[in-house]
């Protein structure tokens, strides 16, 4: 059994990660964390295991490595888009995936650290990123006030959050993310955010609405 710790600040991207490898049967989540403070305490407790870690985290890679490597556990890091790893640290990294890894990329990154072979995705950390017509064609059909509520999906807002912000009402949101899913082919918040953001093109579209929207809140 693949004991497996999960930490990441992005509670989208981290419950889709924990859902995918939760399925498998070789594989357990046994700790999530979204407060960098409680890694730490958590990979000393829970000793030979698997961390994923995102670099989104405010951490000191090199602490939370000498963590790992003490607790005989394996670490595979989750790589912000474009981010330069240092040579020495990447060495003592097991698995490097990107943010727009897929499920069964993942699922084959931690079976490889299992078996004790690195696993490392240079082309996650490519700055040149392959053409996505998919998303694309999405952010296309969707209108700006869709955008917007992608955008706020994405950042975790629930639908009274995004009625509130965008000064309406909840049915409205929720008549909106009908025709969304229509758009995007799928069934729910959840895969919306995941599906954002697995399509950089998307993805990106959604990061500026969200930007503007932050801004326009704050003035």
């Amino acid at each position: 059994m693949n004991r497996i710790i999960l930490a990441d600040d992005q509670a989208i991207f981290r419950a889709g990660a924990a859902r995918v490898l939760a399925l498998e049967d070789d594989m357990r989540i046994i700790a999530q964390c979204e407060d960098p403070a409680r890694l730490a305490p958590t990979i000393g407790s829970f000793r030979n295991s698997i961390v994923i870690f995102s670099s989104g985290l405010p951490l000191d890679l090199n602490v939370i490595l000498t963590n790992i490597e003490e607790a005989g556990s394996r670490g595979i890091l989750i790589a912000e888009k474009n981010e330069q790893i240092s040579p020495s640290l990447s060495g003592r990294l097991f698995g490097i995936v990107g943010r727009n890894v897929t499920g069964p990329e993942l699922l084959d990154t931690v079976r490889r650290v299992a078996r004790g072979q690195r696993s490392i995705e240079r082309t996650s950390l490519a700055v040149i990123q392959p053409q996505d017509s998919v998303g694309a064609r999405v952010r296309d059909r969707l209108t700006p006030k869709e955008m917007q509520i992608v955008a706020l999906i994405v950042q975790g807002c629930k639908n009274k959050d995004i009625a509130i912000q965008l000064h309406t009402k909840e049915q409205v949101i929720k008549n909106y993310l009908r025709s969304i899913y229509d758009k995007t082919g799928v069934s729910d918040r959840l895969e919306l955010a995941l599906f954002t953001l697995h399509h950089r093109i998307l993805a990106e579209a959604a990061a500026k609405v969200g930007t503007l929207l932050q801004m326009n809140s704050a003035s």
